[in-house]
């Protein structure tokens, strides 16, 4: 009992809900978990920085969608999309081009080299920062129709896609590859190292609905045999391995039941 608690306490002041110095950090609103700001250049060229949101854009399309056919890196800034890069139909210009459809109206041009007075209010659905109201007030009105977790946005995004309040896409004409349905392997057990504490059953069925077999690997998890890829706590709360999607868009690693689900033995 005395490792467990020792464990859980090493747990949780090595998790990302606390700062170097000890000190709690500032939980995010539900509607701003998962936002990414990306200000490579706009800041430099006089404009607002743009907020990128992943909970809406995650209700329509697969991250191995954006991550991988698209291109978009998995860290913040690191594609350094430009302007022009959107106008020619990259990035973000894949699918904000004014032509790709969603709901039965055209998606909204992400960027345009003639620009006039009213296309400022445009430029502003992406390029602002801080409190949002709008930004707010979307996120609650989409968020109540969906099931609830505890953590993170609030969403519990796999029993979304799972009852098919959402369907996510994995194909978009023109930007992606055909290829043949996935079969998932079974689901399998990973074991811990603080006594008491329950082993982790990993699903690839319900990662690979999101990621497919790119997004992990090889750039997150370089083997794909099972126990290839060593890895601690402290690394997945550094951003490692699961890190990279844990605690910035999928459900934050504190929710540890979410994970730690075998019953001791």
């Amino acid at each position: 009992m005395r490792l467990l608690v020792t464990g859980l306490i090493l747990l949780l002041c090595s998790s990302p809900a606390f700062a170097q110095d000890g000190l709690k950090k500032k939980k995010p609103r539900p509607y701003e978990y998962g936002n990414v700001v990306i200000d490579n250049f706009s800041s430099k060229s006089g404009l607002m920085p743009v907020t990128f949101d992943h909970w809406s854009h995650r209700a329509k399309y697969t991250c191995r969608l954006c991550h991988v056919d698209i291109g978009f890196a998995m860290k913040a800034g690191g594609t350094e999309i430009t302007s022009l890069d959107n106008q020619r139909g990259y990035f973000c210009g894949t699918c904000h081009n004014g032509k790709r459809p969603w709901s039965g109206r055209a998606i909204f041009t992400a960027c345009s080299s003639q620009l006039a007075k009213d296309d400022l209010e445009r430029c502003a659905r992406c390029h602002t920062t801080g409190k949002n109201p709008a930004r707010e007030e979307a996120f609650a009105a989409f968020a109540a129709g969906m099931p609830r977790e505890r953590f993170g946005n609030g969403i519990d995004w796999e029993t979304a896609e799972k009852v098919g309040l959402i369907k996510p896409i994995d194909f978009l004409e023109g930007a992606s590859a055909g290829k043949a349905p996935l079969t998932p392997q079974k689901d399998f057990a990973i074991s811990t190292k603080v006594e008491g504490m329950p082993e982790i059953i990993f699903s690839h069925q319900k990662h690979t609905v999101w990621n497919g077999c790119e997004v992990c690997h090889p750039e997150i998890f370089l083997g794909i045999k099972k126990g290839t890829t060593k890895y601690t706590m402290i690394e997945l709360f550094e951003g490692k391995y699961c890190g990279v999607c844990h605690d910035k868009v999928a459900f934050p690693q504190t929710d540890c039941r979410r994970c730690h689900v075998k019953s001791v033995q």
